[in-house]
């Protein structure tokens, strides 16, 4: 059985300093076809690379700016994201992550969403989320 390839004019690396530099092999996101690929962020403050100060509602504070500046650099937003993925450390924290969450979605259609509880993440984060958008 043969295979297709996506030629490299399909798959386009995105990356902007406004958001954690990679800290391992991988990109901050992929666009390919018409969609963008948003790695899973967490709290990581983008100047410092450490993980932000306080507790989850900051952690999640963190990621959505993360996210919107990774979605900006390919050219779209929030209005376009159609599916999210959220791991938690904790499902306790189930109800702050929403609030803050939601906020970044207020006035338009959510996206379809699923939400993991997880043993671990990087750096001792509480959460992270990654992204699918129409670019």
């Amino acid at each position: 059985m043969r295979r297709a390839t996506m030629s490299a004019s399909e798959r386009r690396r995105v990356s902007t300093d406004r958001a954690p530099a990679a800290i391992g092999p991988y990109a901050q996101a992929i666009a390919a076809r018409g969609l963008l690929f948003t790695s899973g962020q967490i709290g990581l403050d983008p100047s410092t690379g450490e993980l932000v100060e306080g507790g989850t509602r900051e952690q999640v504070e963190r990621v959505m700016e993360n996210l919107a500046a990774v979605l900006e650099a390919a050219g779209t937003g929030f209005d376009r994201v159609v599916k999210a993925t959220i791991f938690l450390v904790d499902l306790a924290d189930f109800a702050v992550v929403n609030e803050v969450y939601g906020r970044w979605f207020a006035g338009m259609t959510p996206p379809a969403r699923s939400t993991l509880q997880v043993a671990a993440l990087p750096r001792g984060a509480r959460v992270e989320i990654e992204l699918v958008a129409l670019i």
